[in-house]
């Protein structure tokens, strides 16, 4: 009789306790905050159809978590850096340009973001391609006095890739104080390469950022996919590289069917040059033992004649929603003319909103995107999106020249958005990203002349295209659009 408790007892606990783990992780779906009622219901339903694979692709992916330890150090070191605009400066009309009315809730909307007030005083040049950019900021380099900074997602052992490294290299051996960051996953070949240890030897500074560790292990200290996205270089304190260019040839051989990449890149000079040194300092402190928080501390250099213009950065660890945000407040703003450039498009509700209320309202509004995906779940999930923009009056564009990775917002031919940041949920929720918003005619001209350029190697995707889709291909991409929330 004891025996056979004792073997009911057993059984019911096989049961039981998987029951009980399945009710705790779906709890923990439904209570996680900082989650939409769209992603909530997306992984309760993942959950609920499939038990077991659900709750380990939900402890694998659904948080969004970088780790305690990493989260904890990330905000002391963002708490102990001096803000980027001290308040000395707060009645100095150098650094706090003049901004039309209209535009004003946008730059107090990027503020809400860093604390980073729009700076006066800044001069810009957008380069020409890829090649063109690295080449323009190797010559940087070579002419630093002081310092060099950067960070990329993404750096290959490549010709440009390695013309930065020869170039911090260079530096590095006539004194010039060099800081080198990668992210863990996007440059891993780079950190494992000879060329990582040959620049520490040379004198440059190399750190990591989230860095992979055991991969089996690592699900234990957060998201393995989350990443540090951000493309920013500072030398000297007063220039800065900023757009969605990585440290690689527009060839980029680890994906070469979908060459060339093909980005845009602006080289900006002034004040602005201090907010991406912030942001890069506060990467650098997180992961590399080295207080260099001085660098904040020294007097700013005013610019001259120039244009206002504010770094917006996010990521895990920064205020929730405010890459999204940032988007539908531009998107709310424009009156005339409202043209994106995006590879990854999958919105949220209030973002696929606001971009179909620009056109309704009467803007003329364009969207371009790249023909060829390298992501096939991302280019399904964003055609999924594609009848009800075009039935708003959406122009929607498919770039075939290769895969159009620039990512670019133009309103009304004076403000321009440029930077790292997706227009998808990885960039609103899971990477660090980094962008310029900026006040000025002459250079949004430039962009918005890039962006006709995309336009005319592109071709046009009407109401009719999308409805003579095959119910398969309409089936799927509106699955994959279903499974946006947890992709």
């Amino acid at each position: 009789m004891t025996h056979d408790l004792s073997k009911i007892f057993f059984y019911a606990l096989l049961v039981l306790v998987p029951a009980l783990l399945w009710l705790a992780v779906m709890a923990r779906a439904v209570l996680r905050p900082h989650r939409e009622p769209s992603s909530r219901v997306a992984w309760v339903a993942v959950i609920a159809a499939l038990p077991g694979v659900g709750m380990f692709i939900y402890l694998l992916l659904g948080e969004t978590s970088i780790g305690r330890k990493r989260v904890a150090r990330a905000r002391d070191v963002l708490a102990s850096l001096p803000p980027a605009a001290p308040s000395s400066f707060q009645n100095d009309p150098r650094f706090n340009p003049a901004i039309p009315d209209r535009w004003t809730p946008l730059f107090r909307q990027g503020e809400s973001v860093n604390g980073f007030r729009p700076v006066g005083g800044n001069s810009a040049e957008l380069m020409t391609d890829s090649n063109s950019g690295i080449e323009k900021m190797v010559a940087d380099m070579d002419a630093a006095t002081d310092h060099i900074h950067l960070i990329f997602y993404i750096w290959l052992e490549d010709n440009n890739g390695l013309k930065v490294v020869e170039a911090l290299k260079r530096a590095a051996v006539r004194g010039v104080a060099c800081r080198a960051m990668a992210d863990g996953l996007g440059s891993r070949a780079m950190i494992r390469s000879r060329h990582w240890k040959d620049m520490s030897d040379a004198g440059v500074r190399v750190a990591v950022a989230l860095p992979i560790g055991n991969p089996l292990l690592r699900p234990f200290h957060g998201r393995i996919d989350l990443r540090n996205h951000r493309k920013i270089v500072v030398i000297d304190d007063r220039i800065t590289y900023c757009g969605s260019q990585n440290c690689a040839d527009p060839e980029f051989r680890v994906k070469p069917k979908f060459a060339p990449w093909v980005d845009a890149l602006i080289r900006f000079e002034g004040p602005i040059a201090r907010q991406n040194q912030h942001i890069f300092i506060g990467d650098w402190m997180t992961y590399y033992q080295e207080d260099i928080r001085s660098i904040l501390e020294t007097p700013m250099v005013a610019g001259g004649e120039g244009f206002p213009a504010q770094v917006i950065a996010t990521g895990p660890t920064v205020r929730n929603s405010a890459m999204p945000e940032t988007f539908e407040t531009l998107m709310h703003a424009a009156r005339k003319r409202l043209v994106i450039t995006t590879p990854y498009y999958v919105p949220d509700e209030s973002m696929q909103g606001a971009l179909c209320a620009a056109a309704h309202r009467g803007v003329d509004t364009t969207i371009i995107f790249p023909a060829r995906n390298d992501s096939w779940q991302v280019a399904a999930a964003s055609r999924s999106y594609y009848l009800e923009l075009v039935k708003a009056g959406v122009n929607i564009h498919e770039y075939v020249g290769g895969l159009l990775h620039t990512k670019t917002m133009t309103v009304d031919d004076d403000i321009t958005l440029i930077g790292s940041a997706n227009m998808d949920r990885r960039s609103f929720d899971l990477n660090y990203e980094n962008n310029i918003l900026f006040c000025d005619a002459g250079l949004t001209t430039a962009v918005r002349g890039r962006q006709q350029q995309y336009l005319v190697s592109s071709r046009p995707v009407s109401q009719a295209d999308i409805e003579d889709w095959s119910v398969f291909r309409r089936f799927w991409n509106n699955l994959l659009g279903m499974l946006g929330p947890v992709l």
